[in-house]
């Protein structure tokens, strides 16, 4: 799509990648009136929402009965009016899933939910989107198909846990200097827990840091120019 958004579809994605939580929109089992519920989130590669919800949530009986649903993650200004902060609600239908892949790209988010993942009344959901609304300000209004919000991304999601495994094993230095020069962390212990399209999860214990690349990267070419960029950069 050509024409210039105000508020891009990156933009929207990255707020998304960024949130932790969300306000998670299902339509009540019972009599269809909605039910707004707090959940912890994470996305897949693509970008995707994904929950990890159990049975004896009203919202997880919701979208059993009816998979419509609404998220949305907010960063709410420190002071002055919250409305004034960036905003994205992401519609569409949510789906179970037992995929190992989404599961460890959840865990990368909150390592805490380690301890009750694997529960019999758990489960891990994603969201396969139909569009987003994204709000940025006065006059910084979008709405964004899901094509464009979440462009495909086949070959990093096939990449992405060698390319874990190789910074862990072979660039340890590397991530520390990430942390420590690039998000202010203390070094020492850190490792990367997930790679997307854009940016890296890094943990150390239950510590969970985000870095977002400049730019997209869709293909293994890309994704090793960037992180080599990023190491030079933070030499010295």
């Amino acid at each position: 799509m050509n024409e210039r958004r105000s508020f891009s579809a990156g933009e929207a994605r990255n707020l998304l990648r960024r949130a932790r939580t969300a306000t998670l929109a299902t339509l009540n089992a019972d009599d269809g009136i909605p039910y707004a519920s707090l959940v912890n989130v994470a996305t897949d590669v693509q970008g995707m929402p994904l929950l990890l919800i159990s049975t004896l949530a009203w919202h997880t009986r919701n979208l059993a009965a009816d998979a419509r649903a609404s998220l949305m993650v907010a960063e709410v200004p420190a002071s002055g009016d919250a409305l004034t902060g960036p905003r994205v609600s992401v519609m569409g239908r949510f789906v179970k899933s037992g995929d190992a892949a989404l599961r460890r790209r959840y865990l990368a988010r909150h390592p805490a939910a380690e301890l009750y993942a694997g529960f019999a009344d758990f489960a891990f959901w994603r969201m396969e989107p139909e569009r987003a609304h994204a709000v940025a300000g006065f006059g910084r209004i979008e709405t964004i198909p899901a094509d464009e919000m979440f462009p495909s991304a086949d070959e990093m999601s096939a990449l992405e846990e060698g390319a874990i495994a190789h910074m862990n094993e072979d660039h340890e230095d590397a991530i520390q200097r990430y942390a420590a020069r690039l998000l202010g962390a203390s070094p020492g212990g850190w490792k990367i827990a997930g790679i997307d399209t854009d940016g890296a999860d890094l943990r150390r214990g239950e510590e969970v840091l985000r870095l977002p690349f400049s730019t997209p990267v869709y293909s293994a070419g890309a994704l090793r120019k960037l992180l080599a960029d990023l190491g030079k950069q933070t030499e010295g």
